[in-house]
C-alpha cells in the first residue's frame, strides 16, 4: 500500500521501520517540528524524522493541522502534501497532534482506508495521552495493543486488532513501551495485510470499562509517604523513565528510579528513613515499608543504594518530604 506516516517518538519510529521493512511505499511522513534539546538546547529532530531522512522518505512537520487555528499555513501546506501523498491509507502512532476532520474527511472514500492509530492499550481501557504509564500506576495486570479506526472522538473508533500482553510485577513504563512498541509496529504491518484482502473486520468499542489516560504532570512525580507502599512503588514503576518519581530530603530534590515493597508494616512516621543497608533504603509508607534500590541526586547520574549512601549518607531517623 501507499501509506502517510504520523508520528514523533521511538514508540512511532519502531512501527514506521516495520512497515518500510514490509515493502509498504510512505509516500509520506508527518511529525512534531525540531525541538530544543541536550545540554545546548539545540533544535534535534525525532526519532521518526531521522529515520525518514535516512531512508530518503518525504517529511512534512506541520506545527499545527487546523486549519482555522494559530497557523494555518502549515496545515494548508500539510493538506496539499497529504493530497499529493496519494495514500490508500494514514498510519498513526505517538504523533503528539489531534488530526481534525478534514484529514479523516480527506482520508476517506472508495479504496482507501482511513487513519489507523497504534494506541497502547486495551480499549476501551486508558484512551488519551498515556496508557501505559497509567495501566502500570493503576496496578493492570495486563495491557496490549488495539488497532484502532480513527474517527473524531478521544480514541473512540472502532477496533480492527487487538492483542493483550500481561504486566510483570518488576515492569517499568520503559520496559513496557519497548514491548509495546514492538508488538504495534507487527499488528500493524498484520492490518494492512488483512486490509488489503478486505478481511478486516471492524468492531465497535464497548460503553462499558472506559478510563481515560491523561497526559503526565511533572507535579505527579513527587512522592507522598502517606501513600501505602504498594501504590507508591507502582508509581515509581510508571514514572520511569519519566517523569521520575522525586522526593526530598532537605530541601534536596532526590529521584527515585527503583524500588520494591518491603514485607513487613510500620507505625513510624510517613517518610521517615528506618534503615539503611547496600541493598536498599527503607522508608516508612502508610502501614507499610518501601525500599528503595535506585536513586539519584540533581547534576549526578542514576545509582544502587549502596552506591548513592557512600556520597549522600542517610541515617534511620531522617525524614523524607
Amino acid at each position: 500500500m501507499r501509506v502517510i506516516f504520523a508520528g514523533t517518538p521511538e514508540f512511532a519510529r519502531v512501527a514506521l521501520a516495520k512497515l518500510h521493512a514490509a515493502g509498504h511505499t510512505i509516500s509520506l511522513v508527518l511529525t512534531q517540528p525540531d525541538r530544543p534539546a541536550g545540554r545546548g538546547m539545540k533544535l534535534q529532530a525525532s526519532v521518526v524524522k531521522q529515520f525518514a531522512l535516512e531512508h530518503s522518505l518525504a517529511v512534512a512537520q506541520p506545527r499545527s493541522l487546523r486549519l482555522d487555528g494559530k497557523y494555518p499555513e502549515d496545515a494548508a501546506v500539510a493538506r496539499q502534501a497529504i493530497a499529493d501523498a496519494q495514500a490508500d491509507v494514514m498510519v498513526v502512532a505517538a504523533y503528539g497532534l489531534i488530526l481534525p476532520q478534514w484529514v479523516l474527511d480527506d482520508m476517506s472514500g472508495p479504496g482507501k482506508w482511513g487513519c489507523l492509530n497504534i494506541h497502547g492499550s486495551l480499549l476501551p481501557r486508558w484512551r488519551g495521552a498515556a496508557p501505559i504509564h497509567r495501566a502500570i500506576e493503576a496496578g493492570d495486570h495486563q495491557t496490549g495493543i488495539t488497532i484502532m479506526q480513527m474517527d473524531a472522538g478521544l480514541d473512540t473508533g472502532n477496533m480492527l486488532l487487538v492483542q493483550s500482553l500481561p504486566i510483570g510485577e518488576q515492569d517499568t513504563t520503559a520496559v513496557l513501551h519497548d514491548r509495546l512498541a514492538d508488538m504495534g509496529g507487527d499488528m500493524v504491518v498484520q492490518a494492512l495485510q488483512l486490509a488489503a484482502t478486505a478481511s478486516l473486520r471492524p468492531t465497535p468499542q464497548s460503553d462499558a470499562g472506559v478510563t481515560y489516560a491523561h497526559k503526565l504532570e511533572k507535579q505527579e512525580a513527587a512522592i507522598d509517604w502517606q501513600q501505602d507502599a504498594t501504590a507508591l512503588v507502582r508509581k515509581v514503576r510508571a514514572f520511569n523513565p519519566f517523569p521520575v518519581a522525586f522526593t526530598a530530603l532537605h530541601g534536596e530534590i532526590i529521584k527515585i528510579w527503583a524500588a520494591n515493597v518491603q514485607p513487613g508494616s510500620s507505625t513510624a512516621e510517613c517518610g521517615s528513613i528506618l534503615a539503611v543497608a547496600p541493598e536498599g533504603i527503607a522508608v516508612a509508607a502508610m502501614n507499610s515499608i518501601v525500599n528503595i534500590t535506585e536513586l539519584q541526586r540533581a547534576g549526578s547520574k542514576r545509582m544502587s543504594a549502596a552506591d548513592f549512601v557512600r556520597g549522600f549518607p542517610l541515617q534511620p531517623g531522617q525524614v523524607l518530604a
